[in-house]
């Protein structure tokens, strides 16, 4: 009698063992699973036209960061939550290794990104008013002026700073990054910066990347969250939404999506798993 009794207590025990651990296996997919969810929700909240478009104030939403002094030389300048995070765990690694990364430029909403287009615009824009220049030449003057700023800044509208995913670190000058302690910054994030979830956005013009804008070797994206929102930005967003500033109307003529939203890294389309 005591052998059954020993067996059955056994048996239970076992049971139990059994029990238990397929409760966990499934509570810890349950727990995995609501996170993804509550990933997927975080990001698709930040997928509408008024986050895609820059028509935000991001002191006031939680969503984004201001970015703390210690990470950047400008006053009140803020970041998506999640690029923060991220940031800040590769400030710290290549700080270990001797490289300080300094945010020049974060999130840019639309008026922000209206001033810089539209003083660019203004810089050069003066039509002889004595009639030398016709509609046909002045349209072309106009479309060359665009075309010229689109070397590297971006319509209101279609920037991806608008997002608060892009960074610009230390210099906004290309030669910097080719010499001296701007080279070791650059090589650096070629190494590492994709292990913390960052790609450079406008690598140099190639068969890969034969559109948009030129390379910008400061200019690195947080693609965990860049790259649904480019996706969502293709799908979603039209020409009758690029509106309200000089040149606009060119936007189509330009193909400013087409050309110079989806003119990103293509290694930009694909989050690394690592």
């Amino acid at each position: 009698m005591l052998s059954s009794f020993r067996y059955n207590n056994m048996r239970l025990y076992y049971f139990y063992i059994v029990f238990f651990l397929n409760f966990g296996i499934l509570n810890c997919s349950q727990i995995i699973s609501e996170y993804e969810n509550k990933k997927t929700l975080a990001i698709s909240s930040l997928a509408t036209k008024n986050v895609l478009l820059g028509h935000i104030n991001y002191a006031k939403d939680s969503r984004f960061v201001r970015i703390a002094s210690p990470y950047t030389i400008k006053k009140n300048i803020y970041l998506e939550r999640r690029t923060y995070l991220a940031f800040m765990k590769m400030h710290t690694a290549a700080k270990k290794e001797g490289v300080t990364l300094i945010i020049l430029s974060a999130a840019r909403n639309f008026a922000y990104q209206k001033a810089i287009w539209e003083r660019k615009w203004k810089r050069t824009m003066h039509y002889k008013s004595k009639g030398l220049f016709d509609n046909k030449k002045r349209n072309q003057k106009r479309f060359l002026r665009a075309k010229d700023i689109l070397t590297y800044s971006s319509m209101p509208t279609s920037s991806r700073h608008h997002w608060g995913t892009e960074i610009d670190f230390n210099s906004l000058n290309n030669n910097y990054f080719k010499r001296g302690k701007g080279k070791n910054i650059y090589q650096w994030l070629k190494k590492n910066a994709s292990n913390f979830g960052f790609c450079q956005t406008y690598t140099p013009k190639s068969k890969k990347r034969a559109k948009g804008y030129n390379e910008e070797s400061w200019h690195w994206s947080y693609i965990p969250v860049s790259i649904p929102l480019t996706k969502f930005y293709l799908k979603t967003i039209t020409y009758n939404d690029i509106k309200n500033f000089s040149g606009a109307d060119l936007a189509p003529k330009l193909k400013i999506i087409e050309d110079y939203v989806a003119g990103i890294a293509p290694e930009c389309f694909t989050e690394n798993k690592k």
